[in-house]
């Protein structure tokens, strides 16, 4: 028989070592030890946080949330990032995402859309009307455009489309300071580094370093949508239900008040 000393360490052990690969590996948590894991894109972070703050005041647990580029979370996606919720600023990296069949079908749905804006800094305010072969590089002077990278992130690819036609694009392609994602190109116009960025209305909005200069027209851009969906690898019983909340009535309006508009 194991003397109880052994018996009691040996319990020990095994007690640690759960902690342990818990630790390492937190999607083996079972579901409802843990809160439903989110990656929305980059500009939903205000907004986002205010609705899930107001759901976990509900009782429910508080989604654990993680921004980024929609392109860097559709590849940890596709990378099997163990993850519960997807909520990406376009539609083309959702379609990605789904073609590599990683949402639960009939989980998509459009959840908020949003504006595009060309900002200045506060302090140094430039003053330039959009439309037909503006003379943004002038305005620029020896300073730079911030912009989400147009390569892959949406918000510079809704950049990129706008400026294309206005017939612009080509005075600025050189001297863009491509930023990971919507927030970093923010931050660089805040921090004067850039004299003009482009970001969505939203992120102006939640910025008193920023002047808004001028809203680029919907028609020069394709519709901003973001979509939200479920992924294959969630099992999480509140991830459902808070995609559903967000959905709803009262998720609507929270988003709505930080600037976001129905899809």
């Amino acid at each position: 028989m194991q003397p109880a000393h052994c018996a009691g360490m040996t319990i020990l052990r095994r007690a640690v070592l759960a902690v342990f690969l818990l630790a390492l590996f937190p999607s083996a948590a079972p579901a409802q030890r843990r809160a439903p894991l989110v990656l929305a894109a980059a500009s939903m972070q205000d907004a986002l946080t205010a609705a899930a703050d107001a759901w976990a005041k509900a009782g429910h647990a508080h989604p654990v949330l993680s921004f980024a580029g929609s392109s860097a979370l559709a590849r940890q996606v596709r990378a099997g990032a163990p993850a519960d919720l997807f909520i990406s600023a376009d539609e083309e990296w959702m379609d990605n995402v789904q073609q590599a069949g990683a949402i639960q079908r009939g989980t998509r749905a459009d959840l908020v859309g949003n504006r595009l804006v060309l900002v200045a800094p506060s302090a140094q305010p430039v003053w330039l009307t959009i439309g037909k072969n503006m003379p943004i590089a002038r305005a620029l002077g020896s300073s730079r455009l911030a912009m989400a990278d147009p390569a892959s992130v949406p918000a510079g690819k809704y950049g990129k489309a706008a400026l294309s036609a206005l017939g612009v694009w080509s005075m600025v392609e050189g001297r863009v300071a491509r930023a990971d994602n919507v927030r970093a190109a923010l931050m660089l116009v805040e921090r004067g580094e850039a004299r003009l960025g482009i970001v969505y209305a939203t992120d102006a909005r939640a910025s008193r370093k920023v002047r808004i200069v001028g809203v680029f027209p919907a028609s020069t851009h394709p519709p901003i949508r973001y979509p939200i969906a479920r992924l294959k690898s969630s099992d999480h019983p509140d991830a459902e239900r808070f995609r559903r909340f967000l959905l709803s009535q009262p998720g609507q309006a929270i988003l709505a008040r930080y600037g976001f508009s129905r899809p």
